[in-house]
């Protein structure tokens, strides 16, 4: 089983651009955030002639919003609210062999790292620590995969200057230690790091405002996939081959920021 997690920034505006990735990629399940669209917009029909008939949409109007688009049955769907703001950044949907996908958009949190000066900085840690609570609550037994746009990049080597990025938001320690926190209510595994151990770099997103992104390849990795550790063996089993980051899809025309991040299950 491959599932692919993509902050879109827009899926109307980037609809041939995901239908040309599952053209191309084929997984069995696309997590996209940031859709930038209510249900009833959502491009349905163009997922479904692309061999995605299975949608679980929870839009916005010109904000945020999360999809689970899949070639397999989506049950038990679940919009979960966070920090009482009326957002749609969650999303979940059980699958074929009781595998739950819990899809995120964490809030990016502004420029200034103080959430004292800061309301979008104060919510982003608010919303982590919800997470936090929300998962101590899962049993130990739980088949549970999460992905999405945390919007934290947690390790050195998962932005291209750990120095100069100390003090810029999704890179502080006191977005790390609470995105440590979430890892450890239910003890996730950050599978990227399980089969591409630091000092190795890994990024997934790179800013619009270079002019060559590939070549001053300032970037960060705020995009993840995790595993409950019932699922350990499955995630790793198939070695680091099976963990991609699509970055050729940055360089597509009129790209999204991230890369697409795929993970196959050996199950």
């Amino acid at each position: 089983m491959k599932i692919t997690t993509w902050n879109i920034n827009s899926v109307r505006l980037r609809i041939d651009q995901v239908t040309r990735f599952l053209k191309e990629e084929a997984p069995d399940v696309l997590c996209l955030q940031e859709i930038k669209c209510l249900e009833d917009n959502f491009p349905s029909k163009a997922l479904v002639a692309a061999g995605y008939e299975h949608h679980a949409v929870s839009g916005q109007a010109g904000y945020h919003g999360v999809a689970i688009v899949s070639k397999l049955p989506l049950k038990n769907v679940e919009k979960r609210g966070f920090c009482e703001k009326g957002d749609c950044r969650h999303i979940a949907a059980s699958l074929p062999g009781g595998y739950r996908v819990h899809n995120f958009y964490v809030p990016a949190g502004g420029d200034e790292p103080d959430p004292k000066k800061n309301d979008k900085f104060a919510h982003k840690l608010d919303f982590l620590d919800e997470m936090a609570g929300w998962f101590s609550e899962l049993g130990p037994r739980s088949k549970a995969i999460l992905v999405g746009d945390l919007n934290v990049a947690p390790c050195e080597n998962d932005v291209w200057s750990h120095k100069q990025l100390l003090k810029v938001v999704s890179h502080t320690p006191v977005e790390v230690e609470r995105l440590a926190k979430v890892i450890d209510a239910h003890g996730w595994i950050d599978v990227a790091r399980e089969l591409i151990p630091e000092p190795e770099k890994l990024y997934t997103w790179w800013s619009y405002r270079a002019k060559d992104w590939r070549a001053s390849n300032r970037g960060r990795r705020l995009d993840h996939i995790w595993v409950s550790p019932a699922l350990k063996k499955a995630a790793l089993g198939k070695g680091r081959d099976a963990y991609r980051i699509h970055d050729d899809a940055r360089g597509w025309e009129r790209p999204s920021d991230h890369a697409p991040v795929s993970l196959t299950f050996d199950l």
